[in-house]
This record gives C-alpha cells, sequence and structure tokens, in this order.
C-alpha cells in the first residue's frame, strides 16, 4: 500500500495554507518516520475531504441543541450581565452556551475552524469549513425574558453555508418551549422535523415585513430608520425582534414576507441564511449584489418581492456607499479561503 506524502506551509491565523505535494512515493512501512521528518500534512488532507452534508447537519443540531440545553436551564432565573459595550449585554448563559456548542463542535471535527461571537476564531483556519456559532442570539431579550432568543449554529464550506440549525425559544415565563430550524444545501428546510417554505405573497401591500438596528446609531441606523417609516407606510407592518436567526427562520417558514438589515455578523446569519435558501427564499445585499455571510448588509425575502424590495433599499444603500460608508466584508478569519474551488 502506498501513501504520497506532502509538505504543508501554514499559517493558521495569518495565513493561507500551502500544500506542495511531494513526487516521492512512500510506503506505509517507511510512512510514520518519513512523514514525521518531512512535516506532512496527513491530518490537513483528512480535514480537507468532503463532509457528507447530513452528517453536517447532524452535527449541528446536536451542538444547537447542547446550547439550547444550557439556555433552557438558566431561564426564569437571576441573570449575571455584563456590558460589551453602551447597550450590547452578554451573560454567563452566553458563554456557558458557546462552550456546550464548541465541545460537540472539536469533538466531531476537530480540524475545522469555529468563529464564535464570545470565543472569536479557533480551530484550523486554513479548513474549508468554518462553522459561525451565536450562542445565544438576542442576549438582550433573554435578560428581560422577552421569547424571542436562539441558539444558532451553521456551517461554511468555502464561504458558502452548507448546514444550519437554529433552536429557537418561544412561550414565555414558565412556559418556555422550543421549535427547531434545520437545512442542509439541496435538502430542503424543516420545522421540527416538518417541511416548511416562504410565503407566496407578490404584493409589498399585502406583506409583513421584518428588520432590525444595531447598537451605533450612526448613518446606516438613520438610513435604515428612513426604510422602516417608508415601508411600514406602504406593507401591512414592519417588525423588528432583535434576533437576526430567528428573522431569517420566520421568513423561511411563510409568517414574514421579508427580513434587511445592515452590519449583522457571520455567526448572526449563517444558519438562517440556508435556512432560508433552503426554503424557497432569496437573499442578497441591500444594493442587490451576491451575498457573503461576511456582507454588511442583508436582504431576504419569499423571492417573489425582492425586486420591489430592492426599490426601496438599494438607493439607500448606494447612497451610504458613496458617502463613504465600508459596507466591504469583514469578520474573515485571517487564512480562510473563501474563493477558492467548487463549493458542493
Amino acid at each position: 500500500m502506498l501513501v504520497q506524502a506532502c509538505r504543508l506551509r501554514v499559517s493558521p491565523f495569518t495565513g493561507t495554507a500551502s500544500r506542495i505535494a511531494s513526487k516521492s512515493i512512500i510506503s506505509v512501512r517507511q510512512a510514520p518516520r518519513a512523514l514525521c521528518r518531512r512535516r506532512t500534512c496527513v491530518r490537513a488532507m483528512a480535514s480537507a475531504e468532503k463532509v457528507p452534508l447530513p452528517e453536517l447537519l447532524a452535527v449541528a443540531k446536536k451542538a444547537a441543541e447542547a446550547g439550547a440545553e444550557v439556555v433552557m436551564g438558566a431561564l426564569d432565573k437571576p441573570r449575571n450581565i455584563q456590558f460589551k459595550g453602551a447597550t450590547d449585554l452578554v451573560t454567563e448563559t452566553d458563554k456557558a452556551s458557546e462552550e456546550a456548542v464548541l465541545n460537540v463542535l472539536r469533538s466531531s471535527f476537530p480540524s475545522h475552524a469555529v468563529l464564535g461571537e464570545e470565543g472569536g476564531v479557533s480551530g484550523d483556519t486554513s479548513s474549508e469549513y468554518l462553522w459561525c456559532v451565536d450562542p445565544l442570539d438576542g442576549t438582550t431579550n433573554f435578560t428581560h425574558n422577552y421569547p424571542a432568543f436562539a441558539v444558532s449554529v451553521g456551517v461554511l464550506r468555502r464561504s458558502m453555508p452548507v448546514a444550519g440549525c437554529v433552536v429557537e425559544f418561544t412561550g414565555g415565563p414558565h412556559v418556555w418551549v422550543t421549535r427547531t430550524f434545520a437545512a442542509h444545501r439541496n435538502g430542503g428546510a424543516t420545522c421540527n422535523g416538518k417541511p416548511i417554505s416562504v410565503s407566496t405573497v407578490k404584493e409589498v401591500n399585502r406583506s409583513l415585513l421584518i428588520t432590525g438596528f444595531g447598537y451605533e446609531h450612526d448613518e446606516p441606523w438613520s438610513a435604515n430608520m428612513e426604510l422602516f417609516k417608508e415601508l411600514t407606510d406602504v406593507s401591512q407592518g414592519v417588525r423588528r425582534l432583535g434576533a437576526a436567526s430567528i428573522d431569517l427562520c420566520h421568513v423561511a417558514m411563510g409568517i414574514a414576507e421579508a427580513y434587511w438589515e445592515y452590519r449583522l455578523k457571520p455567526w448572526d446569519v449563517t444558519a438562517g441564511v440556508i435556512i432560508l435558501e433552503e426554503a424557497g427564499g432569496r437573499v442578497t445585499t441591500m444594493d442587490g449584489l451576491p451575498y457573503s455571510v461576511f456582507s454588511r448588509s442583508l436582504l431576504a425575502t419569499n423571492d417573489a418581492l425582492h425586486a420591489p424590495l430592492l426599490e426601496y433599499t438599494e438607493p439607500k444603500t448606494r447612497r451610504l456607499i458613496a458617502q463613504g460608508l465600508d459596507l466591504s466584508p469583514w469578520f474573515i478569519p485571517k487564512g480562510y479561503n473563501v474563493h477558492t474551488g467548487p463549493q458542493l
């Protein structure tokens, strides 16, 4: 039995991996010493192997459910709240939930990279796979016992969302329940195991819309406030729940027609985007460009309303760019390659 050796030059947090195949073929008997001596990339080669989509989804579900168990155990109890900013909160539950999620991901795919809201980047960023984790999306809602928060776990392969799970908490104090949204690429989307799809509404004046506002009250916040006013006037209403993963899932299950927001992070949207797309929805930037989870604006719709809503969001977004606002991709881990090879 023969195996091809290769050398790996990689800086996980400062650059991409460079893999060079050796011209020589060595026997398995010779392999251990030779591979060690030549700093081979046997593990890196294994990490580059394509993981079946159902397997990725199964792990996403297991991880999200592990985080949700932590959150459920903290409900209706006193909170230990800290501030990341003037109004941006974090609790012990955020951190404990993320640790529970990461334990599942690390044990299942130790060579994959992870981007968590609380813990940042970990793992091998030269991997094709990047897990994006929001251990408690809607922390402010959680601290107030307002039933609009979730655990969100999604995975990218070469920057494309390929599987994700969102466990949403509903009900309220003393009657908390959850529902689980899940999807993998080309596999459809489900809620509690039942297929879901976007709505068929084609007119803005028959639509229910969702948006969100960041913590910084600056130019994008003002532009979105204008959109909120304009679209409230022409639709059946605009809701603001405060949890992007839930917003995307609500569009995916057809109880709202569209959702838009500026400056979302990869952990906010990765799981929700694949769920929405597999439910028949469409996602672009707010000026109509192809969407990446690293984009700084998002318009997600039932597809039928995408073009009509772009008539509202595109001019506002182009104006911001013309004024010098940076809406280029962000939060891409150093070393993570977002532009290589086929996606699936």
